[in-house]
Formats: structure tokens, sequence, C-alpha cells
């Protein structure tokens, strides 16, 4: 009696998922059956917003460990860790001179999330190194060569702007090192060709004697917001590290995921 009482309920509970599965709201939202043979597999996933990005086949190399290190998806793993992460620490942090450094201290000693600034800080810490050697893969097997030069050329720009979201990132604390890191790093835009009152070409643009690239007007100046690290600088590098680098990033990994596909998934050994 009891088999046949589970045997009923069976059938209803197969009935009554051919009935959700038949109704209008489940055809609005899923477009396709299930992915019963090969067709329907390739129609859900070009279908579905979270699965078109993967290929419906792959080569057996693709997912060999020895041969991808797996450091393109470690990095995109790190870079979701920041991302949620570094929402959190907003509700918390106070990008001001009279706060920034003691929610700093409050995030790392009182407050009960603040395992979450450590974990934000070493993820970007270990993204820095995930992008070095996944660009380093890539060199290696020949990855960056036609068609995928193009690819190549997103991931060296995601490389930059890596290295640019930790750039930003390290005078959020506003300690004395963080200070005068940035002070030192941003002396280097002084340099910077065309752009910079130090650098090559400035003294070509100069309109009726007076120099139209100064220490007011260069690539330092546009960085900082003044000529100091101040309350500008905290302002404008809180601004770019939490949302202009991040958007621009996580357009160019789409971006970068999609031409991997496109140009036949994962490159072969050479």
């Amino acid at each position: 009696m009891e088999g046949a009482g589970e045997l009923r309920a069976g059938v209803n509970m197969a009935k009554l998922g051919e009935i959700i599965r038949g109704s209008q709201i489940w055809k609005s939202i899923f477009r396709h059956p299930a992915p019963l043979d090969r067709r329907n597999r390739i129609l859900v996933v070009l279908t579905n917003f979270f699965l078109h990005l993967h290929p419906v086949s792959i080569r057996k190399h693709g997912v060999a460990l020895g041969f991808t290190w797996c450091m393109g998806g470690i990095t995109f793993f790190l870079f979701l860790v920041e991302t949620l992460t570094g929402v959190l620490l907003m509700f918390y942090y106070r990008p001001t001179l009279e706060w920034a450094y003691q929610d700093m201290l409050t995030l790392r000693d009182a407050t009960s999330m603040g395992a979450l600034r450590e974990l934000h800080r070493w993820a970007g810490h270990a993204m820095v190194i995930a992008v070095w050697l996944h660009m380093y893969r890539v060199f290696l097997t020949g990855s960056y060569k036609p068609p995928r030069e193009f690819n190549w050329v997103v991931g060296v720009i995601l490389l930059v702007l890596t290295l640019l979201l930790s750039f930003t990132g390290y005078l959020l604390p506003w300690d004395q090192l963080a200070i005068w890191a940035v002070t030192v790093g941003s002396n280097m835009a002084r340099a910077t060709p065309l752009l910079g009152h130090e650098g090559p070409g400035a003294l070509l643009l100069t309109v009726d004697g007076i120099d139209m690239i100064t220490n007011a007007s260069d690539a330092r100046f546009a960085l900082l917001g003044g000529r100091l690290v101040g309350e500008e600088a905290l302002n404008r590098f809180y601004v770019l590290h939490c949302v202009a680098i991040p958007l621009g990033a996580a357009l160019l990994m789409a971006v970068h995921f999609w031409r991997v596909r496109k140009d036949g998934g994962i490159s072969g050994p050479l």
C-alpha cells in the first residue's frame, strides 16, 4: 500500500510538472523545453542570459588544468568577490578627510563585518597576481595570435584597469602609507607625453608665449583634483575605484568572454 501511494504521488507530481511547464507564465520565461537532445541543448544555451556565454561543446584541452591554469576563471571569480565585498564596505565607509581613516579603523577593529575589509584587500592582491599569470599563460600558448589579436588587446586593457583598481583603492584607507604612496605614484603623471608639464612635448604646447600645460592643468592635476593629495583626490579615487573603473572592467570582461567563444573557444596547444 505504501508503494502504491508513493507511485500515485509520483504520478501526481509529474502531472503537476507538466501543467506548470505548459502554463503561459512558464512559457513566457523559458522559451524552449528541457534540453533532451543536442538541438534543444543548443537553443537553451543560446537563449539563456546566464548561459549564452558558454559554448554547447568544448575541446578537451579547454578544461585541462595543466593547459589553462584556470587563471581567467579565478580572476573573474575574484572580481565578483571584490564587487560584493566592496558594495558592502560602501555602507560603512565615508570618503571624507574627517571620517575616512576612522571608518577604516572601525572596519578593522570594531565592526562585526570587519572581515570584509581583509577579504576585499587580499582578494584585490590575488586578482592582480591572477591577471598576470593569466596573461603569462596566454603568451606562452600563443593565444595572442590571429584571429585572437583583438581579444589580446582587450586583455591588456583589462590588465591596466586591474592595476588602476589596485592603485585607486590604495588611497581609501587615508593613512600615511596610502597618502605618500599615491603622492609618489601620481608624480609619474607629470611625465606624461604632451599631458604632463614635465613630459615630452609639453613645451611645444605654447600659445602666445603662455604654456598651455602647467602643474595646474596637466594629467597629475586632473588625477588629483589639485596640486597635492587632498580631499579632492580622495573623492576622485573613490569614484574611480567604486564606479568608473569597475563598470569599464565589467563591460570589457563581457566583450572578452564573448570573443573567446567567437574565436573558437580557448586556443589549443602550440
